[in-house]
């Protein structure tokens, strides 16, 4: 996905749900901090999202503009309607989100899961595609391992899990 793709869905997406702000948190949600990301970050053809203010709509955005929708035909990507619990978050995320809003989404407001923040989800998921994900943004230092362990450690999981994480994450960025 490319950021004028993120553009068009945040465009489509908001005026499917009748709201006018989005909050975007799979991973091309890179896209609203780095809008050159390396292609090994854009991979996926699609956008993970929930209206902001309206978020009982995201089933309308998914069957309009999900995956083997007309849209997702028509564009070669698609917008994937979720509830916000899909995705496992630091405490304080919303307040670090990246705000796309321009011409090109008529103005509509998509907010974009910053980086570390998105790394710390991802990690949680933990599944091979993810992990990679997470050490590419390490190896090209757009996210740093300090920071990113913080991130962890605001995470609602056990501390268990959180161990593990950090130790994942000292490994990689060793590597």
């Amino acid at each position: 996905m490319t950021r004028a793709q993120l553009e068009h869905a945040i465009r489509a997406a908001c005026s499917i749900a009748g709201d006018s702000e989005l909050w975007i948190f799979g991973s091309q949600a890179i896209l609203g901090q780095f809008p050159d990301a390396p292609e090994a970050l854009r991979e996926s053809a699609e956008c993970d999202v929930t209206p902001k203010n309206r978020p009982e709509a995201a089933d309308k955005i998914d069957g309009a503009l999900g995956e083997l929708s007309q849209f997702h035909q028509t564009y070669g990507f698609y917008v994937h309607g979720l509830s916000l619990e899909a995705a496992t978050l630091p405490d304080g995320w919303k307040d670090r989100t990246n705000k796309i809003q321009n011409s090109n989404t008529k103005q509509y407001a998509g907010h974009c899961v910053e980086a570390h923040d998105l790394a710390a989800s991802k990690l949680v998921a933990f599944r091979d595609k993810d992990r990679e994900f997470v050490r590419i943004l390490l190896m090209k230092d757009l996210i740093h391992a300090d920071t990113l362990a913080g991130r962890v450690e605001s995470l609602p999981c056990s501390p268990e899990e959180r161990a593990r994480l950090t130790e994942w994450i000292k490994r990689t960025a060793e590597d």
